[in-house]
């Protein structure tokens, strides 16, 4: 009897020691291979033996059910409790679909045009200048509220602070505002970076739209993703801010160490806790886990609805995953960060990046696939060509392998397939 015991809690130990999985499926019904889909365990368990990730969760669903759910490695560096399915995520860029998902909903409700002047809602952007070699002069045609979805309004976000206009953002310490009107009234002192229009280029554009559906809805974001989004999709664990009883479900977030090489804890100070938050980032500042994050997409996946709960018309979410930008628009600047965020072979649509060109893009794709990925190593994808979506969480900041962990990721996911989708034969 005691030998049994023993060797049922080594078996528990075992089985903590390698995170949690689970499938509402075989994979064989939804046309993957078991166990070549196993490489996609294969290829966490040895990015956590080389040091390059600490724990992760990985989920890919086909047609609808999920046939891979797996958690792997712990929750941080100074955290050695094994990683779990329903662990929390700062999903940081993740966000911006969901924004952009929330400002359509008010588009369907006809509260806005997508050629409106964003000025015409926040008439505090109404006198934002343009810099051009040093002077200030005013823009060729405002800002629309079609190009805050697309990155091409002449934003910046003050990465770079090589140019004066990067340096004016950083300095103005926008997300250190206490709400988003104030965000908005910081923004309104500050130059263009660009003509709108005529360039791509990630910004806080996503922010600003966060701050329309504010004005437009007469609810704060939280609660109108909360109302709006997160209850009718069952999102029960997506937030700005985490509730208590639930804290200790949160990853600990990580930084790359250039110097050192190697991943450390984040320097106290560098990101805000995750509680008491009252600017409620549309570009970067909710916490989810694998599965709500799943719940979205299958929503988008399913033309908008899910479960008998619609949140947008399949129409719209076929609007929003066509390529948007123009060939100029596209490439002016795009080996440039932060306009190389797109691709070879990628362009964008509203609030996600969509495959134009599989030959191109440098790894395993279907044309007309839509993602995108937070700063923390967060990724997804839904691919309508294979009824597919695949979701990665990670929390390392700044690191030189992100792109790597997505051309392997898409790899080990793609090779498991054993039956291509309806329209591409079998």
């Amino acid at each position: 009897m005691k030998k049994n015991r023993l060797l049922l809690c080594l078996w528990l130990l075992t089985a903590a020691l390698q995170g949690s999985a689970s499938a509402d499926i075989d994979p064989g019904a939804a046309g993957f291979s078991g166990d070549r889909l196993a490489r996609l365990s294969q290829f966490v368990d040895r990015e956590i033996d080389e040091g390059r990730l600490i724990g992760a969760v990985t989920l890919v669903a086909r047609h609808g059910q999920i046939v891979h759910f797996e958690s792997a490695g712990r929750y941080g560096l100074d955290d050695d409790r094994p990683m779990d399915n329903d662990a929390l995520f700062r999903i940081y860029s993740m966000t911006k679909p969901i924004t952009t998902v929330a400002a359509m909903m008010l588009y369907e409700e006809g509260a806005f045009h997508l050629g409106d002047p964003v000025a015409k809602y926040l008439p505090e952007l109404a006198g934002m200048s343009l810099m051009i070699d040093g002077e200030t002069v005013a823009p060729k045609a405002p800002m629309t509220i079609e190009q805050l979805m697309t990155h091409s309004a002449g934003l910046t976000n003050g990465w770079h602070v090589e140019h004066p206009v990067e340096r004016a953002y950083r300095d103005a310490t926008l997300y250190q505002s206490p709400d988003l009107d104030a965000f908005i009234d910081k923004l309104a002192t500050l130059p263009l970076r660009f003509e709108p229009g005529t360039r791509y280029h990630y910004s806080v554009a996503t922010d600003v739209l966060g701050a329309l559906i504010e004005r437009l809805s007469g609810q704060t974001l939280a609660q109108f993703f909360q109302e709006r989004i997160f209850e009718p999709l069952n999102m029960n664990d997506t937030f700005f801010n985490v509730p208590s009883e639930k804290v200790h479900r949160l990853a600990q977030n990580h930084l790359w160490s250039a110097e050192n090489q190697q991943i450390v804890p984040v320097p106290d100070g560098l990101i805000p806790p995750p509680f008491g938050v009252t600017l409620f980032s549309g570009g970067g500042g909710l916490v989810s886990t694998a599965r709500d994050y799943w719940r979205f997409c299958e929503m988008l996946r399913s033309g908008g609805s899910l479960d008998g709960v619609r949140i947008l018309g399949p129409k719209t979410v076929q609007a929003m995953t066509m390529a948007r930008l123009t060939p100029e628009v596209r490439d002016n600047g795009a080996t440039e960060y932060p306009a190389s965020h797109l691709y070879p072979g990628q362009s964008f649509g509203l609030g996600f990046g969509v495959i134009t060109d599989p030959a191109q893009s440098q790894v395993i794709s279907s044309k007309g696939e839509y993602s995108w990925g937070g700063i923390a190593n967060t990724k997804f994808w839904i691919d309508p060509q294979e009824d597919l979506i695949v979701i990665f969480m990670a929390q390392i900041m700044g690191a030189p392998f992100s792109d790597q962990h997505r051309f392997d990721l898409k790899v080990a996911t793609y090779q498991a397939l054993t039956r291509l989708g309806p329209s591409q034969g079998k």
